[in-house]
């Protein structure tokens, strides 16, 4: 959901669609034959490079490049737009802007989006600070710069900003104090960060746990995850949490519906509890109603809902332990979306999607789900992917910005409100 940016390496992310949009199209061959059907390549064979990128999208795209990229991940009737950081350190935003999300010191404008503020090209964030990676939540936007501060801005419901008020703030506020952090994820209503020591903190919502602190209490401020557990990533969610720890084990916690938590369990857990299946994990991302992880070996994996085939495996069977996403490819990094979807990059720099369609997410040219990983129409070679709500960004290692799906408050960043069902190059800014 949201993107790869891990600590100094390379970064890898209405009149809404119904949530089951596309369930109905179900794929009627077995998992093989739909391989077989969509020209699936494992990376196992001998990789054969990604075409060049179209001459024209090269063009349209060329006006800002971007190294690393978040979308919005979870569904909301007024939130939902895309972050990213240029290869100067500068962070852009667009889509949505009802609640200041997009950082530009006010929640209206520059565009109109079917009524709601919106900006349908990048706009820069306020402030001058140069940024390392930023990811978004709902009706919100955090970062860490290039000196390990957080900042935050947008919607404050919850406390989601971690500057200790629940004030909306249209422009970039210091998160934490003066505590130093490698990375942040904000989800739907709560923030996640590691910081240089690689301890982890969260705040804002704690309905379910999803802060970690073995509490259900609210924070406007970052509270101390819970086990003194070393961290070396994690992923804010829905209303749960995913991490992994320095020696590379897994665990969740909060809200464990449909078994997001991979514990083998339905039950809620507002500490960390270990991933079930004894996985060394790298990565891992927690979505909506399901998760996904990379291990240290490039298998993927995915658990939880799978009533769209979200978790790969080939089936639309739900699971509570981590299950093998179909295919022998090496992932360097996966990204769960809200709308029932995954996406990942490989290690050869392939882009591949699975699950619901409805709205072009997989950007494979139609909306037909899939429950295996397939390729988006147009063959980029990718750095990062960021599965959205019901889109999806990316960016190329030539540092272009790709969008596709669902594009009604602008979140495709191409100067449009019209969906996309094949990857289109992000506009240079307003």
């Amino acid at each position: 959901m949201r993107s790869r940016s891990s600590f100094r390496r390379s970064p890898h992310p209405c009149r809404r669609l119904p949530y089951a949009l596309g369930r109905g199209l179900a794929l009627a061959l077995t998992p093989i034959l739909v391989a077989a059907a969509l020209g699936c390549r494992d990376e196992g064979e001998s990789p054969t490079a990604p075409a060049s990128e179209p001459a024209l999208a090269t063009t349209a795209a060329s006006a800002l490049a971007f190294r690393q990229i978040s979308t919005n991940g979870f569904n909301s009737s007024d939130a939902d737009h895309t972050c990213a950081v240029t290869t100067d350190n500068r962070a852009y935003c667009w889509g949505s802007n009802q609640s200041g999300e997009l950082g530009i010191g006010t929640n209206s404008g520059p565009d109109d989006c079917f009524g709601s503020p919106c900006s349908k090209r990048p706009v820069a964030v306020h402030g001058g600070l140069r940024f390392d990676h930023v990811s978004v939540g709902v009706g919100f936007s955090c970062g860490i710069t290039t000196d390990d501060l957080a900042y935050c801005w947008g919607r404050n419901f919850e406390g989601e900003l971690g500057n200790g008020s629940q004030t909306a703030s249209f422009t970039p506020v210091r998160a934490g104090g003066t505590r130093h952090f490698r990375q942040i994820r904000a989800g739907t209503e709560h923030t996640c960060a590691i910081d240089d020591n690689h301890v982890a903190f969260c705040w804002g919502s704690n309905n379910s746990g999803e802060l970690g602190d073995g509490t259900t209490a609210q924070r406007l401020s970052p509270v101390r995850v819970a086990r003194g557990l070393s961290w070396k990533q994690l992923n804010a969610g829905f209303a749960h949490t995913c991490g992994v720890t320095t020696d590379n084990h897994a665990y969740c916690w909060g809200s464990n519906g449909n078994g997001r938590l991979g514990d083998a369990t339905t039950v809620n857990r507002p500490k960390p509890a270990a991933v079930a299946g004894g996985l060394s994990f790298d990565q891992i991302d927690a979505g909506l109603s399901h998760s996904c992880g990379v291990t240290t070996a490039g298998q993927a994996y995915c658990w939880g809902l799978n009533s769209s085939g979200e978790l790969g495996d080939g089936t639309r069977v739900s699971r509570l332990t981590p299950t093998l996403v179909f295919g022998r490819r090496l992932y360097d990094h996966v990204s769960t979306g809200g709308a029932s979807f995954t996406c990942g990059v490989t290690r050869a720099g392939r882009g591949f999607c699975w699950g619901n369609n409805g709205a072009g997410q997989l950007g494979t040219g139609r909306t037909a789900p899939s429950l295996i990983p397939t390729k988006p129409a147009v063959d980029l070679t990718l750095r990062a992917v960021s599965a959205g709500w019901i889109s999806t960004c990316a960016v190329t290692t030539s540092n272009q910005a790709y969008c596709w799906g669902d594009n009604t408050f602008g979140p495709l960043g191409d100067g449009t409100t019209t969906g996309r069902l094949v990857p289109t190059p992000v506009a240079g800014p307003s």
